[in-house]
């Protein structure tokens, strides 16, 4: 196990950021860590990494106990924290021949990790002169750096455009094969793309930890359908299997079914039954973005 959390609770005076709170992440997976501001997500992430202690619970990192192994656990992970705290005078291969030493790193390892995260045409300036994006791939660089067993990643995506997004996405998967990757981001699409797993925090308790398809698949249906005319809400109901009859617009109605069974055949026949025709008929996927605001809602 790569990471164990046992009932971690973390008390700011009377407020509770965690309420026992616990999980586990095996090798190799990548797991999107998600949840409201103010969830408690940066809190668990500084609590793994030792960099503030719980008021309660247990923390394991390849098999390293925190209460007893901290340097040792924090030895074996790569932290890029929430505010990315960097020397903002420093040269880009100044600061990370820095953080070379400190881990006794070998400084030929700082060309490969530049190229790596896609540093290279930015690294001879200093980290002042860098846009947002660059100034976190200069923060995942110090984290990858040392080749740690466990990636620890507060927001790592923040201030990037849509091209360095999909770069640091294949670069999260790409390390994701052989480390444990636990990250944190607001992008949902960046966690459908790039999660095994997804764990959903809110008011500091988990609330859903589960594989990615698993979280999505849902039994329940949603068609979107516009009629040729407008009807009253009443003459749906007759429709097998509705749960519920949303109007979005004038002939535009939302129909979400109890049942898997593809339904828009029965919405053409009711349709047909009842003198209308049927402009538009779609089926709607519930995707994570609408799952995440009905479980934080």
């Amino acid at each position: 196990m790569s990471i164990e959390v046992k009932n971690i609770t973390k008390l700011y005076g009377e407020q509770k950021a965690l309420n026992n709170v616990s999980f586990s992440i095996e090798k190799g997976e990548i797991v999107g860590f998600l949840g409201p501001n103010g969830a408690g997500k940066s809190t668990m992430m500084k609590i793994i990494t030792g960099y503030i202690n719980a008021s309660e619970g247990e923390v394991f990192v390849n098999n390293f106990d925190i209460s007893t192994h901290k340097l040792e656990l924090q030895k074996s992970i790569g932290y890029l924290p929430e505010n990315n705290p960097l020397y903002l005078e420093m040269y880009v291969r100044e600061y990370l021949r820095f953080n070379a030493s400190v881990h006794k790193i070998p400084k030929d390892e700082i060309e490969n990790i530049i190229a790596k995260v896609g540093l290279t045409p930015e690294a001879h300036k200093k980290i002042n002169q860098l846009s947002k994006g660059y100034r976190q791939r200069v923060g995942l660089a110090a984290a990858l750096l040392h080749n740690p067993e466990v990636l620890i990643l507060d927001e790592p995506t923040t201030g990037m455009d849509p091209n360095q997004l999909a770069e640091i996405r294949s670069l999260i998967k790409e390390v994701g094969k052989d480390k444990t990757v636990l990250f944190s981001t607001h992008i949902l699409q960046e966690v459908e793309a790039v999660c095994d797993r997804v764990i959903l925090i809110h008011n500091g308790q988990i609330i859903a930890d589960k594989n990615l398809k698993e979280l999505t698949e849902n039994k329940e249906q949603v068609i979107e359908v516009e009629f040729d005319f407008k009807i009253e809400k009443q003459f749906l109901e007759n429709i097998p299997h509705l749960k519920s009859a949303h109007n979005l617009h004038d002939t535009i109605w939302e129909l979400t079914f109890d049942t898997s069974k593809d339904m828009r055949p029965a919405v053409f026949d009711f349709a047909h039954d009842n003198g209308l025709k049927t402009l538009n008929l779609t089926a709607k996927n519930k995707n994570l973005e609408k799952l995440f605001r009905e479980l934080t809602a």
